[in-house]
Order: C-alpha cells, then sequence, then structure tokens
C-alpha cells in the first residue's frame, strides 16, 4: 500500500526549499540593484563632499552704514561610519573642553531621527557649531587623532549697533519644521528667525557650493576629484540696504527707554519706514553664537516681553488720532460739511448716555473739532450717520458703510509690512454687533468708537501709515523696511499706490484741523518756525493711566516725514507723545537736533514710568 503521508512530506520540503532560494535570489536583487547602501560605502570611502557655504548676504541702513555682516566661525563635523570603533573619546572629549556625558548625548541625537530626519552613517553630521579661531586652532592640531570628525568653515552673523533688533531679527539653527519645509536645509544649517532676517531669508542665505575630494584606501585627501570639475562654487546671498535711519532709530529707542511703547516714522511719498522702535527691546548683539538659546528664553521669560514688537504686534485703541478718519467719512458721505457745527457741553450727552470732554468754545465746526480734539462733534457726527435713514437702509448698511472707509485707510487687516508677525489690529461690521447685542443696537450703543475707543484696535504702524495718508491727501504705499535688494526689484507690493474712499477734498480740511492743533490746539509744543508741523494728540481710555499718543506729519505742503507715538500709561498727549514726535521729526528733516531739542532729548531718555514690573 502507497504512503501518501512521505509523499506529501517530499512536497512541503521541496516546497520550502524553493522558498528558501525564492527569498535569496530576491535578496540579492534587492542588494545589488535596488538598495544604494553599497554604493554609498563605496563612494563614502573614495570621496568626501564637502558643503561650502555661502557668506549671507550684508545689510546696511538707507544711508549706507553697515548694520549687519559676517565672521567666520568653524564646525566639527562627524562621519559616523568612519569613526566606529576607532575612536579615543577621553581625549576628544579634552581637546574640546566638553564632558564624555555630553558626547554620548550629542551622538545619541545626532543618531535620533526624529530629531535629525536627515540623518545618513555615510555623510557628515554637526557635532559642535561655532567654534572660534581660538577654539578651531587648538582643535586642530589633534584633528589628526581623531578619524571620523572633519572641520568645516562658515559664517556666523554679527550685528555692528545695539539699535533695530525687532527689525532686523536673528539668524539661529534650524528646527526640524524647517527642514521640512524647505528641503535646502540639513541639520545643522542657520536660518533667519525673526524680523528681515526670516522674511528675505532666500535672498540673504545664497547657494550653497559643494567640493568633491578624492581619498585614498586610508581615507586620507589626496585632492579634488578630476581637479574639481564637478565641483559647485557657492553663490553669496544678496545684500539688502533698508529703509531705516540708523541715527533716527537710535533716537527713537533712546527716547523710549523706561518706557512701554512705540515709535514709527514712514516717508509718505514712498512708504519706506524710517524708523520703528520698540520698548522695552534688547541688543541684537547678544543674539550670535552658542549662548544664542540661552539668551532667548532669558528673554522670553523677561516680564516686559522685549521680544514682542510692539510697532506691529501691540494692538491699542488709537484714542483720538481716529477722529481724523470719521472726519474724513462724515464729510465724503456728506453727514456734514465743514461748516457744519456741533454742541459740546463738556462732551456728548443725549438721552441719559454721556461721553466727557475738556473745556472748549461751544458749538464748534469741523477744523476747530480737529484741533481742540473735541470728543462731543465725532460722537454726534457717528450718531448722525448710524441713524440716517434717508441715506442707509439700516444701521447695518451704514456701519457696514463705516466700516469700508475705516478698511480703506488702512484699518482692521494686515498692511503687508515686510516683517513676520504682524497684526490686523479691529475694526467692528455691522456682523459684529449683531451678534454681541443680538440685532438691538443703534449709534448710541457704538459711539465710542467714533473717538478710537471701544471695539476699535489698532497698531502703531497703523496710525502712523494715517498719518502718511493723509500727508499724501488720500493714498499710502504699503509701509517697508526693505529699500532695496541687491540685483532685484522691489516688490510691486511695495510700490503701488492704495487710494482711500475719501477724496483729496476732505483731506485738505483734515490737514487743516491738524495744522491748528499745531498752531494753537492741542500740539502747540510741535510748533516750529522753520518748517509747518500737522499733528492730532490722542489720550487713549486704558484700566490704569491712559496712553499717550500723537501722529503728525512735516513739512505741511512737502512731506517728508510722518510719525506715530504710543507710550504705554504715558497720559495725556501733549505729555509724551507730542514732544517725541516732534523731536523724531526735527532730527530726520534737519538731519539733527538743536541743542536745546539735544537737552529735550536727554531729559525724555532719562524720565521713566513705573509700570509695576521687575527691573530689565
Amino acid at each position: 500500500m502507497k504512503d501518501h503521508s512521505l509523499e506529501y512530506r517530499r512536497y512541503v520540503i521541496g516546497g520550502v526549499a524553493a522558498l528558501i532560494v525564492v527569498v535569496y535570489i530576491i535578496r540579492l536583487f534587492m542588494l545589488q540593484l535596488l538598495s544604494d547602501d553599497y554604493k554609498k560605502n563605496a563612494d563614502s570611502n573614495a570621496f568626501l563632499k564637502k558643503i561650502e557655504f555661502p557668506s549671507r548676504g550684508v545689510i546696511t541702513d538707507r544711508n549706507g552704514e553697515q548694520m549687519v555682516y559676517n565672521q567666520p566661525v568653524y564646525d566639527i563635523m562627524v562621519i559616523m561610519n568612519e569613526m566606529a570603533g576607532r575612536l579615543d573619546t577621553m581625549e576628544f572629549c579634552k581637546a574640546i573642553g566638553i564632558t564624555k556625558e555630553y558626547f554620548i548625548q550629542r551622538m545619541s541625537d545626532i543618531k535620533d531621527r526624529s530629531k535629525n530626519p536627515g540623518y545618513s552613517r555615510y555623510t557628515q553630521q554637526i557635532f559642535m557649531g561655532q567654534l572660534s579661531d581660538k577654539e578651531f586652532s587648538v582643535f586642530q592640531e589633534k584633528m589628526f587623532r581623531f578619524p571620523g570628525f572633519y572641520i568645516q568653515k562658515r559664517t556666523i552673523r554679527e550685528y555692528k549697533y545695539p539699535y533695530a533688533a525687532h527689525v532686523l531679527g536673528d539668524v539661529a539653527e534650524v528646527s526640524p519644521s524647517d527642514i521640512e519645509e524647505d528641503d535646502y536645509y540639513q541639520p545643522g544649517d542657520y536660518i533667519g528667525k525673526l524680523g528681515v532676517e526670516r522674511y528675505y531669508e532666500k535672498q540673504l542665505r545664497g547657494q550653497k557650493g559643494i567640493q568633491i575630494l578624492l581619498r585614498d584606501a586610508k581615507g586620507r585627501i589626496q585632492g579634488r576629484y578630476q581637479d574639481g570639475k564637478y565641483d559647485q562654487k557657492p553663490e553669496p546671498g544678496k545684500n539688502l540696504t533698508l529703509s531705516i535711519d540708523l541715527e533716527l532709530q537710535a533716537l527713537g529707542e533712546q527716547l523710549l527707554e523706561g518706557k512701554i511703547g512705540s515709535i514709527v516714522a514712514i516717508e509718505p511719498s514712498t512708504g519706506e519706514v524710517l524708523c520703528m522702535a520698540s520698548s522695552p527691546s534688547y541688543d541684537p548683539r547678544v543674539m550670535v553664537g552658542r549662548q544664542r538659546g540661552k539668551k532667548h528664553i532669558e528673554l522670553q521669560k523677561n516680564a516686559w516681553k522685549p521680544l514682542l514688537n510692539r510697532s506691529i504686534m501691540g494692538q491699542y485703541p488709537p484714542g483720538s488720532t481716529f477722529k481724523t478718519t470719521q472726519a474724513l467719512t462724515f464729510l465724503s458721505e456728506g453727514i456734514i460739511s465743514a461748516q457744519t457745527a456741533y454742541s459740546c457741553h463738556r462732551g456728548f450727552v443725549y438721552k441719559g448716555l454721556r461721553v466727557g470732554c475738556h473745556g472748549h468754545g461751544s458749538p464748534l465746526p469741523l477744523v476747530p473739532a480737529i484741533s481742540t480734539s473735541c470728543n462731543g462733534y465725532f460722537c454726534w457726527g457717528l450718531y448722525h450717520m448710524i441713524g440716517n435713514r434717508q441715506k442707509y437702509k439700516s444701521p447695518q448698511e451704514a456701519m457696514n458703510t463705516w466700516r469700508d472707509y475705516m478698511v480703506s485707510m488702512g484699518f482692521g487687516y494686515k498692511l503687508g509690512i515686510d516683517l513676520p508677525g504682524e497684526k490686523r489690529g479691529l475694526i467692528p461690521n455691522a456682523e459684529y454687533y449683531d451678534r454681541n447685542y443680538k440685532g438691538s443696537w443703534n449709534g448710541l450703543t457704538i459711539i465710542s468708537i467714533s473717538i478710537g475707543q471701544g471695539e476699535v484696535n489698532a497698531t502703531p504702524l497703523q496710525i502712523a501709515n494715517l498719518a502718511a495718508t493723509i500727508a499724501n491727501r488720500g493714498y499710502y504705499y504699503v509701509p517697508h523696511v526693505v529699500r532695496k535688494v541687491q540685483d532685484e526689484p522691489l516688490d510691486t507690493t511695495f510700490t503701488r499706490r492704495h487710494y482711500s474712499k475719501a477724496p483729496r477734498s476732505a483731506y485738505e480740511y483734515v490737514v487743516a484741523g491738524m495744522r491748528s492743533a499745531v498752531m494753537g490746539g492741542t500740539c502747540r509744543s510741535a510748533n516750529r518756525s522753520d518748517y509747518a508741523v500737522c499733528g492730532k494728540t490722542g489720550t487713549a481710555q486704558n484700566r490704569g493711566h491712559d496712553h499717550s499718543v500723537f501722529m503728525g506729519f512735516a513739512p505741511m505742503d512737502e512731506p517728508k516725514i510722518a510719525v506715530a507715538v504710543y507710550v504705554e500709561n504715558g497720559g495725556w498727549g501733549a505729555d509724551y507723545g507730542v514732544p517725541l514726535g516732534a523731536l523724531i521729526m526735527e532730527k530726520f528733516i534737519n538731519g539733527k537736533l538743536s541743542p536745546a531739542s539735544e537737552a529735550r532729548a536727554a531729559a525724555f531718555q532719562k524720565r521713566r514710568i513705573h509700570y509695576g514690573l521687575s527691573d530689565r
């Protein structure tokens, strides 16, 4: 009788044998044709591909004064495949002044693909960055004892002055997300983190080069492969010329010492930002080298928030500077004429509602109302606009018309400045009030927005841009801090005019009101005999002490500079806003301060406002 079990066993054994053969064939195929491990190993034995980093673009101010340049530093690189089993760890640690524990942790971090997604044991990985000339010299003498370790030269940023930290930004090592977003970067590369260093990163960084070096069987460098035929030279980054005037920037930062606030100055004819001072600030020179991370953490924890660029990130009530936008809107919509006069009984008083005002003549037409900063006038204007049923079908239609005027003047949305982190502020619309008041609201409900309070918020940059728009009689350019990129035209975003909904004729009345404010109104201390200044104060209400606000421009008929000053808890607009703004305008227009103005500037520099925060 035939034994079928033996026959089946023979087939099983044959099948297993055949499967093993097939697996070996597939594995051999993968190793020889699909996998590049052997090729990488062979290439790494024969060649050393050395990255050559380009020099980063230099940054100067509008007058050619160098603000940011490069200094050489050296990185220690490692190729794991060459180092394995051949390194005297203790001697290596002693040579570069680190502990064995640090060495072990660093090697672990390099191999950790979650921290170092580009890791390969065949390619150079950064072990320690930014060695000084002295550290490099010590290590270079002993480097031959440490197989797998190489020196790579590159540059780091140097910031020449202690000013403009928020504008310039800084440079630091790339994060995993930076590498994921742009395959240009490898672990250990540097990238702009803030300011123009970040916004113009692709222009500043340049293009990497590569040297292909030939090695012998013992790994010793024999020279360039085929005399450098396949090498690629690095392309240096493009230089930037800022619109910032360094001396004006220095003055702005000095005037804000001991205060929280911002000074922004714009050239109306171009939209170029001449000064962007935010206080408290920090010295950009501390944000370089291996201590950059530690310094950044210290600044993050500082109660004064020195990393916050209040010029574009601070969102404040604009106060009475906002009355100029109301005048333009009411005139344009036919709610008032320049001759329309409203009574002010130390404020707007109607149906049990009172919005206070200081003492002045009454009733007043438009130009004196701007000059004296009359709250009552602009409250009545808004009340009549929102309640006008002959012109608008509903409060909602009137409100959205009002909103459209504000947006056309640069409020409610980001202006688009060439700096990261800009905030939009807030301009409410009908939907906002419908949602918050369940559709039951009128002009009295929202009356405070007419004087730049209530729900309205703006950045100091937006207030400065309003001053520039008034100076231009109805249009502005998107503010920008870079005047020129080497070998590139300026982005058309910054060269197009943006017109507001108000006509030039309306702006002429507002200019007259701002001029009157300087001649004999709330901005008297800004008046000069050598050029005509136009200004508008603001005293923004706050839970604590009021904020001091000013915006203005000069000269009146050929404007060279528009400025906004915002000092938190500074009191009346005339206390800090007007005198600081006047000093900024004088410095730029005349190129220097008079001896009397120098003394005033020194006095304001020493003046401190007590905020109840710990010392910086």
